[in-house]
């Protein structure tokens, strides 16, 4: 397997000195901000969100009239980020401490919970740690005004959603029908589907915090470098899993969901499967439910947790042994379904494999951050997604295509994710330079408003554009790539915010498409001068224009992977697939064409019509056989 990415960092330890308060570099940049009554921290995973929390809410509670702290976390086993915490021995002026009655995150019904979180309401206990459903709902159980002066935190914000999910509307009603401060937290802050996190207005009432995954990355002390990458298989996953799987690296393997193309359809014979590759079972600690595995090759005993299982009673045992890991050894394998992505915990890992596309960005980071945390066992850590490779016989070549064409498009975000930071000017004006600035001639340098856009925005606008239907159509194919830039990405920045004229529409559009470009492509020193390497193509940086940036597609690199890595009847596969997305005809006229002109076309000419021809009369024919092709593939299903 060839990775796609490959980010190599320096170690600078930067990311994890602590000064004279305990606060690491992010958590410093967030306590900055602390006076402000709604934050957004974005953060990658490991970065110290929780304890940034913790500082925040702490002084808040001192010293801004704050009486109460509320943490939400999306599911309990999360809470475990939020428990007591020493701060004053490393130079905060108070420690992180509750009355453990007050932390919800523990097996119970919701009704009960519901009864507690009122309780604390009207006693004079100051922290509380719940759920987000447990925080939805007390939230219809309690008159608004008791939450007046209290200070609400909710973990992995993304999971709110403005406009369908409860979440959303209890954020809306807080900021205005009360006083009540709120701190957001995620580590990415586009959802999987197209729906907005918040109400623009609420939105902008935000003071947002950026620590990105570079500086995070950078900034270790033993992890080196990342790679990200993807294998495809053909038949059965299980029958893959040995190409990808070095029992030598501690892993996490997560299985598709059951109602994914990929699945068996049978969870716990895929876990059985999984294991049956690896070797073969010792025994299952009664105890921790940990299960012990004599490897086929090395003959190594192996411990696996299975996280898939979902006995309530065998679940918790390896949940509570997982909590207490302190050494490389005490786990090597973890095998999960829906956990063990978001806020899990085990520093030790090296290597995150994911069978099947996921269809959320914010997943896919979410899993990605389970290997980067910075341990002393590991210097390089990876993900690999298996997926299906589309297959000319089967009915559901279209989804596996658009899987592939999206697993493909998420990886590169995760690219221009990691990497550094770049700063754009144009070749006019005598201003000193910023290190790592590129001079483009013809360059709209951005307006303040634009600027803070960048700076907070950026790569969710970036998700948008991969998630968008019109880009996913036009992007694989030939089209001319200033539709994309000139087109379809002024399109999307419009719909995202409206307020901008289309002076900061062209501004906020330079910067998108000449950071797409140029952190995508390969730099090189030749003889003192530095190129770029744009398409095919390298360009000397001093020439560069935004008219040459223009004639680029900003995602290129995902279509150059995928003519790599597949045959040409696949890419022929694919190409159709995509047309046939395109292609607006009715089953009439692409008969009547099949019956009337194609027919003669190939008795004629000795050959199908070309969709690429110049003569509009061709082309159209060939749409028919594409849009037929299509239709009777979906009559198949």
């Amino acid at each position: 397997m060839q990775n796609l990415i490959d980010v190599t960092y320096q170690q600078t330890g930067k990311s994890l000195e602590i000064d004279q308060f305990g606060m690491r570099e992010m958590q410093r940049r967030a306590y900055e901000k602390r006076n402000k009554q709604y934050l957004l921290l974005k953060s990658p995973p490991a970065s110290g969100k929780s304890r940034a929390l913790m500082f925040l809410a702490l002084d808040k509670l001192l010293n801004q009239n704050i009486s109460k702290i509320i943490v939400a976390v999306p599911e309990r086993s999360i809470g475990k980020s939020f428990e007591k915490t020493k701060l004053k021995e490393n130079g905060f002026f108070i420690d992180w401490e509750y009355d453990e009655k007050f932390n919800l995150c523990k097996p119970g019904g919701d009704k009960g919970k519901v009864s507690i979180f009122k309780e604390f309401l009207s006693s004079s206990e100051k922290i509380l740690i719940c759920t987000h459903a447990t925080l939805r709902f007390a939230f219809n159980d309690v008159e608004i005004k008791n939450f007046d002066n209290c200070l609400i935190a909710i973990d992995e914000f993304h999971h709110v959603n403005a406009y369908e999910g409860k979440l959303g509307q209890v954020v809306n009603t807080l900021m205005n029908k009360s006083n009540s401060h709120i701190i957001a937290m995620t580590g990415s802050y586009f959802r999987g589907d197209s729906m907005p996190i918040l109400l623009k207005a609420d939105e902008d009432k935000f003071t947002k915090i950026n620590y990105n995954y570079y500086e995070q990355l950078n900034g270790y002390k033993y992890l080196k470098s990342l790679g990200i990458g993807y294998h495809f298989y053909k038949g059965k996953y299980l029958s893959a899993i040995n190409e990808v799987l070095d029992i030598s690296k501690k892993t996490i393997i997560h299985i598709p969901n059951v109602n994914a193309g990929e699945s068996t359809k049978d969870k716990i014979y895929e876990i059985d499967a999984i294991i049956d590759c690896i070797g073969s079972v010792e025994k299952i600690d009664e105890d921790t439910g940990i299960i012990f595995v004599r490897e086929k090759n090395t003959q190594k005993i192996l411990k696996i947790a299975d996280l898939v299982n979902d006995n309530p009673k065998d679940r918790e045992k390896v949940i509570n042994y997982l909590r207490q890991i302190e050494k490389s050894e005490d786990i090597d394998i973890i095998i999960a379904l829906g956990m063990a992505k978001e806020g899990f915990d085990w520093p030790f890992c090296e290597h995150a494999l994911t069978i099947g596309y996921r269809s959320s960005l914010t997943e896919i980071i979410q899993i990605i951050g389970r290997t980067t945390r910075d341990s002393d066992n590991k210097i390089h850590s990876q993900f690999t997604n298996l997926i299906a490779q589309p297959d000319a016989q089967d009915d559901d070549v279209k989804l596996s295509v658009n899987n592939m064409l999206k697993a493909i498009t998420a990886s590169l975000l995760m690219e221009q994710v990691l990497a550094p930071h770049v700063n754009f000017k144009s070749k006019q004006g005598d201003n000193p330079d910023k290190p790592g600035t590129i001079k483009i001639g013809g360059f709209k340098e951005p307006s303040e408003k634009i600027q803070n856009i960048i700076d907070s925005d950026l790569e969710d606008l970036k998700a948008k554009v991969l998630q968008d239907d019109s880009f996913l159509k036009t992007a694989p194919s030939d089209i001319d790539p200033e539709i994309i830039n000139k087109v379809i990405i002024p399109k999307i920045i419009r719909e995202n915010y409206q307020d901008l004229s289309n002076e900061e529409v062209e501004e906020l559009r330079h910067h998108f498409i000449a950071d797409s470009v140029i952190k995508s492509g390969e730099v090189k020193e030749i003889n003192g001068k530095k190129f770029v390497r744009m398409a095919d193509q390298f360009i000397n940086i001093e020439e560069l224009h935004i008219n040459l940036i223009d004639k680029i597609n900003p995602f290129q690199k995902a279509f150059e992977v995928i003519s790599k890595k597949i045959n040409p009847n696949l890419l022929k596969i694919i190409g159709e697939t995509i047309e046939a997305q395109k292609i607006e005809m009715s089953e009439e006229e692409a008969v009547y064409l099949y019956n009337n002109q194609i027919k003669e076309f190939v008795k004629n000419l000795n050959r199908l019509p070309d969709i690429n021809s110049e003569n509009s009369n061709e082309k159209r024919m060939a749409e028919a056989i594409i849009f037929l092709k299509d239709l009777k593939r979906k009559n198949n299903l």
